[in-house]
């Protein structure tokens, strides 16, 4: 039985489908998730969550968020998230200049910098994701499967 999958965030559903492995960027490392996994609940970090259907991997850009995970049904509640296709690399770097000089300049507030340094982030999750989906779409079907780090 495959797991139902729901990744959502204010703006809205970004995905919901039935799906075979989910991989999330968790606070504390990579969660792997499968069908019949023990209940829980986590925050998540920065990164990419992949999905593997079949054969086919979707790649995820996600800001952070929550995860909740029961025996056949996960629940990705996230400040951001976006399909690795969907991600306008040059709109990303071009965040990433804008966050990188907000921080340089060091008359800004405290809350101000925070904010910088999580837009540059959220700017360099997506340029790792939409960079990582161009190089699988050059070399093809065989490379779209993550490598293991064993």
């Amino acid at each position: 039985m495959p797991l139902r999958l729901d990744i959502v965030t204010a703006e809205g559903v970004v995905f919901s489908g039935d799906v075979d492995m989910v991989v999330a960027p968790g606070s504390d490392g990579e969660l792997g998730i499968l069908p019949r996994h023990a209940p829980l609940m986590t925050t998540l970090s920065y990164g990419e969550l992949h999905v593997r259907r079949g054969d086919e991997i979707m790649y995820f850009a996600i800001g952070g968020g929550f995860m909740e995970v029961l025996p056949y049904q996960v629940t990705v509640m996230a400040d951001s998230a976006e399909r690795a296709e969907e991600i306008d690399l040059e709109r990303a770097e071009a965040a990433r200049r804008r966050a990188e000089e907000r921080l340089r300049d060091r008359s800004k507030g405290a809350e101000e910098l925070a904010r910088a340094q999580a837009a540059l982030r959220r700017s360099m999750v997506r340029i790792k994701v939409a960079q990582a989906q161009r190089r699988r779409q050059k070399s093809g079907p065989s490379s779209q499967y993550p490598q293991s780090t064993e």
